[in-house]
């Protein structure tokens, strides 16, 4: 059940959307990835126009896709990307930024990015020689996960902790070696989790083997979806980021890719409380 809502929820995106603000240099941000890229991204068109620029998004995302799967992708030619290869869509007029990422569940073992993250920058710098390229560093899974990303082969990271120290460790190991700026947006995440009044715990007091229909465990402070009713039965996902974890990624993209002063940001999802949303902005600024 939770197979399918996450196919059906982080389908293929290619799309572009321009936001228009007055004044300001027009930026054009192209993004290769998947669902974490997805929902990094999520408000930064909101927060690209309160910062007064103009910002247009290229998305190349296909959910749980790996360097190595954009890379033969890209190498094939295949139009995998809602009609489009990649290597059309990267050729559509000049880009200024561009971004790439490694699957979450692979992101902690560096193995796994080469030869594909240096053939898909060498593919860029061939058809976007002036862009800047910069590597997207996710987030561990949230501490109460049923299992965590792997770090070496098939083995697993044990806890929240590790997988976000092998994750941390390779995209820094691969944007050394290739010239990239980090995204990091994982550290944004730790940060919040490390905090003795921010992190999230999980409900001892809630019954999981006998849940009441539409009663939800307390989520405080999460920054993962984690538990959810779905066609009446509760469905798990401790690796996707809710709406507060999309926000606080947004954040770290617009600091780090736009230069945006994230403390004089006014907009904020509803469901975000204030105290939480300033929280964020001293955790973002201090990266």
């Amino acid at each position: 059940m939770l197979s399918k809502f996450r196919t059906s929820l982080f389908i293929l995106l290619s799309i572009c959307i321009t936001v228009q603000a007055q004044g300001g240099k027009k930026i054009r941000l192209f993004i290769i990835g998947n669902s974490f890229s997805q929902n990094a991204a999520s408000f930064l068109p909101q927060l690209a126009k309160e910062g007064g620029m103009e910002l247009e998004l290229g998305r190349a995302e296909l959910g749980g896709c790996s360097l190595e799967r954009h890379w033969k992708l890209a190498e094939s030619g295949e139009k995998a990307y809602k009609g489009k290869s990649l290597r059309e869509m990267l050729s559509n007029g000049r880009w200024d930024i561009v971004t790439i990422q490694q699957y979450s569940l692979l992101s902690g073992d560096p193995d796994t990015y080469e030869p594909y993250a240096r053939k898909l920058v060498e593919l860029i710098r061939s058809l976007q020689p002036g862009a800047k390229i910069f590597i997207h560093q996710v987030w561990a899974y949230r501490n109460d996960a049923e299992a965590f990303g792997k770090i070496n082969g098939n083995e697993r990271a044990k806890n929240a902790e590790e997988m976000h120290r092998h994750v941390r460790a390779a995209y820094h190991k691969a944007a050394a070696e290739l010239g990239l700026t980090v995204i990091p947006t994982g550290d944004a995440f730790r940060a919040m989790d490390s905090s003795l009044k921010w992190h999230y715990s999980k409900d001892t007091a809630y019954n999981f083997n006998t849940p009441q229909a539409g009663q939800l465990p307390n989520q405080a402070n999460s920054l993962h979806v984690g538990y959810i009713w779905r066609d009446g039965k509760l469905a798990f996902d401790a690796n996707h980021a809710n709406t507060a974890g999309c926000y606080l990624g947004s954040l770290v993209w617009y600091r780090t890719l736009l230069g945006g002063k994230v403390k004089k940001v006014k907009f904020k999802p509803g469901t975000v409380s204030a105290p939480m949303a300033k929280e964020f902005k001293q955790v973002v600024a201090a990266l």
